[in-house]
């Protein structure tokens, strides 16, 4: 999850970094599972299981199993008992209550993680041809979208079936992109052109992930640690391009004040990762919505990266150009 960081919202947040970290851990423990009606519903039907276990050929596509079935429908079955005596809808496994869409179990989440991946590739032929081949951060926007359509397919796939192996790959691709979009920042922002830096700047963050994911993987799945690396990393990425931004309105009148809206546009989004709520129609939560919101911030984020790109390539070809 990115993180950010505006000179004049650094209350707002850190409030809600303080929200998040307090009140993260309260959301693995649901109440719903736990419930004994839930439990004597899955143990009913579970029971049932050994007659009939064969599933429509959509679910078992999807990996659902006679057991899986069963704790979604008495999960339904529940809230809409919740639903119609105006009680409070709880959440099942660390989860708010989905209806599923061909096997799918978060489909919005899914739809949205999707149109943000494409936004990577529509964006990444763009890069080929409108930034030019001599300059030198080029291949590395190019690695940037490829590392973005991963990450986003990835969250397709978890939102599709939450397992702990697509949740693994869902959190370390996205891990992985948020890392990288620091290690091209600083490229960019402290004109970083020697082979030799930039290896070793390539280094350190190539051992930082693999010690992140080994940690993770290897050790413990820790989602607190793992909140606070992102928040980290995104912090740092954010903080440079606000410093960028403020050393620059008077060099770059037109765009200097882009990044400080992307900036400011995830510190308000962020909050609907923070402000959870249940899902309206059981389709769109606040985590969805998120996904939807970083849509147009990806779109804007490009076309800053494309105007960047094309005002420092011509001031470095008119710089050779005196030179010569």
């Amino acid at each position: 999850m990115v993180q950010s960081k505006h000179p004049t919202g650094i209350a707002p947040f850190l409030f809600a970094c303080f929200l998040l970290l307090t009140f993260f851990p309260a959301a693995l423990a649901s109440a719903g599972d736990l419930d004994q009606e839930f439990q004597k519903c899955v143990a009913d039907s579970s029971a049932k299981c050994s007659l009939n276990p064969t599933l429509p050929l959509i679910l078992r596509i999807f990996a659902w199993s006679c057991e899986d079935n069963c704790r979604y429908k008495c999960m339904h079955q529940i809230t809409d008992q919740a639903v119609s005596l105006n009680k409070e809808i709880a959440q099942y496994y660390g989860k708010w209550p989905f209806h599923r869409l061909w096997g799918i179990q978060e489909p919005a989440s899914v739809l949205f993680s999707i149109l943000n991946g494409y936004m990577h590739y529509r964006y990444l032929p763009k890069l080929h041809r409108q930034i030019q081949d001599f300059y030198y951060m080029k291949k590395f926007y190019i690695i940037y979208a490829y590392i973005g359509i991963n990450s986003w397919i990835w969250s397709s796939v978890y939102h599709s079936r939450d397992f702990p192996t697509t949740e693994e790959l869902d959190y370390f691709s996205a891990g992985l992109s948020i890392l990288y979009n620091l290690f091209c920042t600083v490229l960019r922002v402290f004109q970083v052109r020697n082979t030799k830096y930039t290896t070793i700047w390539a280094l350190i963050c190539l051992l930082a992930f693999s010690a992140h994911v080994s940690y993770l993987h290897f050790f413990k799945f820790d989602y607190e640690y793992n909140i606070v690396a992102n928040i980290g990393v995104g912090l740092l990425n954010n903080l440079i391009w606000v410093g960028w931004s403020l050393t620059h309105w008077h060099r770059r009148p037109d765009d200097y004040w882009k990044p400080l809206v992307v900036v400011a546009l995830i510190i308000i989004t962020a909050s609907l990762e923070v402000f959870d709520f249940p899902p309206w129609w059981r389709i769109f939560d606040a985590h969805s919505l998120w996904h939807a919101s970083t849509i147009y911030i990806i779109a804007f984020w490009y076309e800053f990266i494309l105007e960047d790109a094309r005002i420092e390539s011509f001031r470095e070809s008119k710089g050779k150009k005196i030179d010569k």
